[in-house]
């Protein structure tokens, strides 16, 4: 298995957990197998993920460190609600929901809330109206509910209100908006049944999200915010808002945290960042060590919760930034700023290309790179090698027992960048693998290019481009060796009988093949254009097409494609938004699914392949669909 080390064998008896639901819940796909297999199993997904990146071949993982406790440690729970009364998950294969009474992880809090939910939905307050009643049944317009433990260590539990507490968000259908009376209502009566409950709160869903939850949430009951209390001796409490980040378990989240901390070297005057900080539970830890912290969160409400429990507690370290990290980090590198080092923690799509790229020039010592989502880590961890931040260590963590998920923390370095793949050179040309989100030739507002990477290779000092691709387009791309061979090159590229061969997938099935001939404006001027496509297959309701562009203009592929009804998925500029936001959240997308897969010039007896970019395939992969393969290998004269 690529890079991840064995788990150490253990012989010893296995007592599974008992669990009602374990046939049908999709919740804890692991909870028959025995604890070592499990610890393998995401083992494997972690290889796997990291195995087709070349660039990512020397990062050895190490064992998945197991959890001290596999039940009841579930800190926040976000269930459907529907008619029955259900609460719960929607069942394994299909849309139905499983209603999960007496589910084993659930922290004690969590659970409760479910139990007392359920009663109420049971028979709902006439007060309520229909805020408490599933929707679906008759005029319910409950959608689902979000539960968060709050816990203060300060303080013993049932004190007061204090120790372990609950946070209920009630997601609600919407227009019209809901009643405050019938609000308040429901607020009331979950407070009655719950002695734990620290506040309500409501979140507005129109339906046209596929997300669980809705818009922000907005107090109903109780306090805006909740004093709570990471793991961990000493740790500064933080302040919880509803709908905030949440780690699953408290206790692997502190060895987390401890991971961090030690590879950051926290101290007076060392500049840290921190991106993706949630409530700033990590940033006022390194703050409060003496460290000068910027801390970057686009949830407003987290971000306002991290500053005003920094100045509660006096302290003065920490500066907090309320925007996503896609436009913070770039303004953070406009402004000049440089970090000691950095830690990033972002959701299951990862970080933005914008966001990475912004990172390599602001972070100029170890970044710790936290990530719940095996693809898109080895995604961000090659592109990051690229922009010369490499992987050192990967420590993976068993954060959610008894699921197939796995939480890593990968610690990187500042180093040299990999060296660029040749596909074929002779004394007049090279022929290069270029990864996705490096432009051809230097551009002002991206780190690095292609053109600089091919120069380092040895005898390429004066190489100049051929023909360019995209900054985010990966695939076959040319240089000749010195600008005295540019004319021999281009000219055999100008050929008619060459053969350029892109992958794309494309929005919308669409027809079988097709030819687009449609000019295209170039400073100012109409000129001919015209691109052919095959449909390869289906992949979950969208098209991977095989593309030849006939002329080669300025996003030829991507404009002409959307043009017709079917653009590129990924694609910003030209595509469909929507299309892009689910693919990103889904799959990982998080570029135009564009790949040149093949070049031939017959006129040097040359014809050379590679295989789709392993984000790409990745993304096929995660929606259902096989990987083309080359229709054959390079060929050298």
């Amino acid at each position: 298995m690529h890079g991840v080390a064995r788990q150490p064998a253990r012989v010893e008896r296995f007592a599974p957990v008992d669990c009602p639901h374990a046939s049908s819940c999709p919740g804890c796909p692991l909870i028959l197998l025995a604890p070592e297999a499990q610890l393998a199993a995401k083992a494997a997904r972690l290889g796997q993920a990291l195995a087709p990146y070349a660039v990512l071949r020397d990062v050895a993982a190490e064992p998945v460190r197991a959890a001290p406790s596999v039940t009841d440690y579930r800190t926040r729970a976000k269930l459907v609600v529907a008619p029955g009364p259900r609460v719960g998950l929607y069942r394994r294969g299909g849309h139905e929901v499983l209603d999960l009474p007496g589910c084993r992880v659930l922290a004690p809090a969590v659970a409760a809330g479910a139990a007392a939910l359920r009663v109420l939905l049971a028979d709902p307050p006439r007060a309520a109206g229909p805020l408490l009643r599933a929707e679906g049944d008759g005029p319910g317009r409950l959608r689902a509910v979000d539960l968060r433990e709050l816990r203060d260590e300060r303080e013993p539990s049932g004190s007061s209100g204090r120790g372990e507490g609950l946070l209920v968000t009630l997601v609600v259908r919407t227009p019209p908006a809901p009643d405050r009376a019938a609000l308040a209502a429901a607020a009331a009566a979950l407070a009655e049944r719950l002695p734990s409950l620290r506040g309500v709160a409501v979140s507005e869903h129109t339906g046209r999200s596929p997300q669980l939850l809705g818009g922000t949430p907005r107090t109903i009951l109780g306090p805006a915010r909740h004093r709570g209390q990471p793991s961990g001796a000493g740790a500064p409490w933080v302040l919880a808002a509803a709908g905030g980040f949440a780690q699953a378990h408290r206790e692997q989240a502190a060895a987390i945290r401890a991971e961090i901390e030690s590879a950051l070297a926290p101290a007076p005057g060392r500049r840290l960042l921190d991106v993706c900080a949630g409530n700033g539970a990590l940033a006022l830890s390194l703050a409060a060590a003496g460290a000068r912290v910027v801390a970057v969160e686009s949830f407003a409400p987290a971000a306002e919760a991290a500053a005003a429990a920094a100045t509660a507690q006096g302290i003065a370290g920490l500066r907090v930034r309320a925007e996503p990290a896609e436009s913070a980090l770039p303004r953070l590198a406009a402004e000049g700023e440089r970090f000691d080092g950095a830690v990033v923690n972002p959701p299951r799509r990862g970080l933005a290309p914008r966001a990475r790229s912004a990172l390599a020039s602001l972070c100029a010592g170890p970044l710790a790179y936290v990530a719940c989502e095996p693809r898109t880590l080895a995604r961000d961890l090659a592109h990051l090698a690229w922009l010369g931040l490499r992987a050192r260590r990967l420590v993976p963590f068993d954060l959610m027992p008894l699921t197939a998920e796995v939480e890593c923390v990968a610690l990187l370095a500042p180093g040299a960048p990999p060296e660029v793949p040749v596909l074929y050179e002779d004394d007049t040309l090279l022929a290069v693998d270029k990864p996705p989100h490096l432009p051809t030739v230097p551009h002002p507002e991206r780190p690095g290019s292609l053109l600089e990477r091919v120069r380092a290779l040895p005898g390429a000092g004066a190489a100049v481009p051929a023909h360019r691709l995209d900054a985010e387009t990966s695939g076959v791309c040319l240089f000749a060796r010195s600008a005295a061979e540019v004319a021999r090159v281009q000219a055999a590229l100008a050929d008619p009988a060459v053969g350029k061969r892109y992958l794309a997938l494309v929005r919308g099935v669409g027809r079988a093949r097709g030819r687009i001939a449609r000019p295209i404006v170039e400073e100012g001027r109409a000129r001919p254009a015209a691109t052919r496509y095959r449909r390869l297959s289906v992949v979950s309701g969208h098209a991977l097409l095989a593309v030849e562009p006939e002329t080669g203009r300025t996003h030829q592929i991507r404009r002409h494609l959307a043009g017709v009804g079917q653009p590129v998925l990924g694609d910003e500029r030209y595509g469909h938004a929507p299309s892009n936001r689910h693919l990103a959240e889904r799959a990982g997308l998080d570029r135009p699914f564009l790949h040149c897969a093949a070049l031939a010039l017959p006129s040097l007896g040359l014809r050379l392949e590679v295989p789709l970019a392993p984000d790409l395939a990745a993304v096929l992969e995660c929606l259902g669909g096989a990987t083309p393969e080359p229709a054959g290998g390079s060929r050298t004269p």
